[in-house]
Parts: C-alpha cells; structure tokens; sequence
C-alpha cells in the first residue's frame, strides 16, 4: 500500500514540462464508489505501479495511494480523486510518469518508444531495414520491420532465436532471418 507523500497538483517545476514521460496505462473506468480508477497497463509487468509513487494526468501530479488488481486491470487509488463521479471523469485518459523517475527495467527488457525506428541488421550486418513497430502479445511480443528500400512491413517474434542483439545506444537490432519470414 502506498503513502499518501506528494500531493495532487500542477507540476512544480515548469521544466518538468520538458522532461520526457512514459506512458503507463488509460484509465478505462471507475470503480466502487471511494474514486478508483480502473487502468489498461501499457506494460507486461503491471505490478510496476507498486513501484511507483504517482502519476501523471493532464500535466497534474496524482500520488498513489493504494494499488490493487482486476485480473489484467490494475486499480488504482490517487490522492485528489475520492467519489465515483471524480473517477468517472477521468475515462479514457493516458498514465504517465517522467523517465526519470522510473524504476529500472529488467536486463533485456526496453521501453518500446526506445526500440521503434531502431535500424534492422541481420547477422552479416546488412540493413534489413528499420522497426517500426512493437504488437504485444500475450505469448511474446512482436517486432514489425518495415523493409529498406519499401515493401510490405513483416513480423519478427521477439524471442532469443531470432532477436540477437539490441543496441539503443548505437540504434541498431540485430535479427536472425530465416526464409519465408519476409513473406508473413
């Protein structure tokens, strides 16, 4: 359970303004009568929001208070929003936190704003072309690579077998292609 440390408001800082955000999740409806929020994650690990001290709403700061879950759904409880009818007002909006206040990722784990326009090499080092896409799936996620020189985007499982190295700092994935798997 959360502590109620930052309070509801406008950022402090106006430079906060320019400092990148990640989007976390929408708030898709309220719930129960006390102002819960009821949030679609944008990311495989929900319990990320136990690890979390607020988010962002329309350039306003909410502090969690209490995080719960709704089987894929998480339920949030923010300072500032205490009835149903506040809850309801906020159907549809997109979670945020600023970059730099989240908490590491896994190794080989990456935000998906870091991998898409990523250039595309296979193993010998020829330009496949670029990512320009992440579908996650509940089985593994998918990789769509738009193809240098045109074409028909395709997909690239994103598992060990076919993803060999990424390198957000050079801009570069590294990809196994097998036959057939421009054709999908």
């Amino acid at each position: 359970m959360k502590t109620p440390g930052c309070l509801r408001g406008r950022l402090r800082n106006p430079h906060e303004r320019d400092m990148e955000k990640i989007r976390l999740g929408r708030v898709t409806n309220a719930v129960g009568l006390k102002g819960e929020l009821k949030v679609y994650p944008y990311t495989d690990y929900k319990e990320k929001f136990e690890e979390i001290d607020y988010v962002l709403m329309d350039d306003l700061r909410y502090a969690i208070e209490n995080v719960r879950y709704m089987k894929a759904m998480v339920v949030l409880k923010l300072t500032g929003i205490d009835d149903r009818t506040s809850a309801e007002s906020y159907k549809e909006k997109d979670l945020f936190l600023f970059r730099a206040d989240a908490p590491p990722l896994p190794e080989d784990t990456y935000y998906v704003k870091d991998l898409i326009g990523l250039r595309v090499v296979d193993e010998e080092g020829n330009t496949v072309g670029r990512l320009s896409d992440v579908i996650i799936n509940s089985a593994q996620d998918i990789y769509m690579v738009e193809p240098h020189g045109g074409g028909k985007s395709f997909p690239v499982p994103a598992v060990e077998e076919f993803i060999k190295e990424v390198d957000i700092e050079k801009g570069m994935l590294c990809i196994r292609l097998i036959e057939g798997m421009r054709e999908l």
